[in-house]
């Protein structure tokens, strides 16, 4: 058993580009955790899609050894998401560290996200151990950066390190720092298994695997396997009510290596031989199978906030298309789906997500690791619907809108909203909140950043809110959110025709104040996407039925005299009169084609 005193658990949490990954990388290098000719950078980011974007989507916890002054100490690094989307998961892994690593870049100071980070570390109690990252570039102000540091979180002048990540320049003073300062885990052994759940996979083989803090007791593999002898179930999670019997209990070394037992204090994971991902749950808790064991606190069911419906552009690759949804739905299984058609775009899927930046990262693994060319929708958001007949009606997209003489009442989902922002862009921001109907705003200021907190509808929030903060303010904006409350809306739904035929696709629930300045850029946007036909197609915007804009695609005029070299007039006559009824009957029958592109373009704000 491991003596509780060795064992540190930990996070590292900064700014974007403050040196987090590189931090991690140093760490696990100056341990021995990874020999040097195994290294590489940003080693604990290991999806494609981690390293493009440069942020971290699935977090990756890893142990590890130090020795100091004789003894030898378990580190366990819990890595932490670093986006609003996953803001539960980044609560729920907190939750399973004693201290946090603030690091902080010596060449641009306190940031917006570092004022975040801190809210949500005060609130958990965790102790912090402030680092000053880059102190090697020539452009690095440390003395000005130890100074925010001070007057912002009032830490003491002494307790911030100064060291450069990147060439490894008093990085062992941070792992002295972890030994001394960050408390050992408090629970006890001997009481009754309770294990918190920080995040999951699903293994081929091993089924749902569980990473997992030990708060108190421990997972004996040998007493399980006594268990499994007597037909028993030893263990079960908490909020689903399901048991379970462990194949296999480890640490991660980074890589997954089994250990004979888990105790109080340690960090590492349960293989349970589950095939159901959703059974396991982000912040549930593991108890004993007929205890009375109280569950931790912090759980929240998961809910998707953002829809977005799915197509093949290929109809052929619908059967693929479900299969690579299964098998995602094993490793991610905060999105959902369900089936769906449209006389546009054939069979496909409407998928909920925790955010816009997790609709993106599914469907770019979808299309990666899955070779699928996907067709994506525009975002909705949940309503909450009352109809003049009283019943309720809870819709996720434009297609299960109902008739508007029959709905009394519409809800949207507003959100709770906090932004942190440098002072100087504090006018911009407040405008760009205005513009997307944003409600009781309130400002203070944290040393040189201003911190607003409005409440704004969630479906404002999803088109194009975070791109528009990011760039208003130079990208040193922070942006924190949560559900707030349904408010009644005046809300309609915004249809699309393309050579009067319904473009579901195309087609939105909006606010009635915008509805005619986005109907005219919707049309006006089409015609420009879609490529000219041999027939004029009219591009309509409806409301009810009721046309509120309109634009045409024209039409290419084929030269069908070009073959003529002399004659009569009469000819020429002739062959134009029959191209033009010709177009016409295009123009009825005629089916529009509409390129990937459009559909990926047209909700691009301009």
């Amino acid at each position: 058993m491991i003596d509780q005193t060795r064992i540190r658990n930990f996070a590292i949490v900064a700014h974007i580009d403050h040196g987090k990954s590189t931090l991690a990388d140093r760490l696990l290098e100056m341990t021995g955790t990874i020999q040097k000719r195994d290294m590489m950078e940003q080693i604990l980011d290991s999806n494609p899609i981690e390293r493009e974007r440069g942020i971290t989507i699935k977090l990756a916890p890893v142990c590890m050894h130090f020795a100091h002054q004789g003894k030898t100490y378990t580190l366990n690094l819990i890595d932490t998401q670093g986006h609003v989307d996953f803001s539960y998961e980044v609560s729920r892994s907190l939750a399973a560290c004693e201290g946090v690593i603030l690091v902080v870049d010596a060449t641009q100071g306190v940031q917006a996200q570092t004022l975040a980070h801190m809210q949500l570390i005060v609130n958990k109690n965790l102790t912090v151990i402030p680092v000053i990252n880059k102190i090697d570039l020539p452009t690095a102000n440390v003395s000005q950066t130890r100074q925010e540091l001070i007057d912002t979180f009032h830490f003491a002048a002494e307790d911030i390190l100064e060291i450069s990540a990147k060439t490894g320049a008093h990085v062992e003073k941070v792992l002295e720092a972890i030994v001394k300062r960050i408390p050992c885990p408090t629970g006890n052994p001997l009481n009754p298994l309770k294990a918190l759940i920080f995040s999951s996979k699903f293994d081929a083989h091993r089924g749902v695997i569980v990473y997992t803090r030990i708060i108190d007791g421990a997972i004996d593999i040998h007493k399980i396997r006594r268990q499994i002898a007597h037909n028993t179930t030893p263990i079960k999670f908490f909020a689903t009510n399901t048991a379970f019997l462990p194949l296999e209990v480890g640490c991660f070394a980074p890589e997954m290596k089994v250990v004979d037992q888990l105790t109080a204090g340690e960090v590492g994971y349960i293989a349970t031989g589950l095939k159901e991902v959703l059974l396991a749950r982000v912040g549930d808790t593991i108890v004993e199978n007929g205890s009375e064991t109280a569950p931790l606190p912090g759980y929240r069911e998961p809910k998707a906030m953002v829809y977005v419906s799915l197509f093949p552009t290929d109809n052929d690759a619908f059967n693929e298309f479900r299969e690579a949804l299964e098998k995602l739905h094993l490793s991610d299984s905060s999105f959902t789906y369900q089936p769906i058609s449209s006389p546009a775009l054939g069979k496909g899927y409407q998928c909920g997500f925790l955010g816009l930046l997790h609709a993106e990262v599914v469907k770019e693994r979808l299309e990666n690791e899955y070779s699928l060319d996907l067709i994506a929708s525009a975002p909705t958001v949940e309503y909450e619907i009352t109809k003049t007949d009283g019943s309720e009606l809870t819709i996720h997209s434009t297609q299960n809108y109902p008739e508007p003489t029959t709905i009394r009442e519409v809800r949207e989902p507003f959100m709770l909203v906090t932004i942190y922002t440098p002072s100087g862009s504090i006018g911009p921001v407040m405008q760009l909140c205005q513009e997307k109907r944003a409600e009781s705003g309130d400002l203070e200021y944290v040393a040189n950043q201003a911190k607003l907190t409005y409440v704004i509808p969630l479906s404002e929030m999803i088109r194009d809110f975070f791109d528009r903060l990011k760039s208003i303010t130079s990208g040193y904006a922070s942006l924190d959110y949560e559900f707030y409350e349904y408010r009644p809306t005046d809300a309609v739904k915004l249809d699309i025709y393309i050579n009067k035929t319904p473009a579901e696709a195309f087609s939105q629930i909006i606010v009635r104040q915008n509805v005619q300045s986005e109907a005219n850029r919707m049309v006006d946007k089409l015609k420009d996407l879609i490529p000219r036909h041999q027939f004029q197609i009219p591009i309509q915007a409806l409301i009810g039925g009721k046309i509120i804009a309109r634009s045409d695609v024209k039409s290419f005029r084929k030269d069908v005299t070009a073959k003529l070299y002399g004659g009569d007039q009469t000819r020429k006559d002739k062959l134009l009169e029959a191209q033009k009824k010709g177009k016409k009957k295009m123009r009825r029958v005629g089916m529009v084609e509409i390129p990937k592109e459009v559909f990926l373009n047209v909700f691009k704000q301009t």
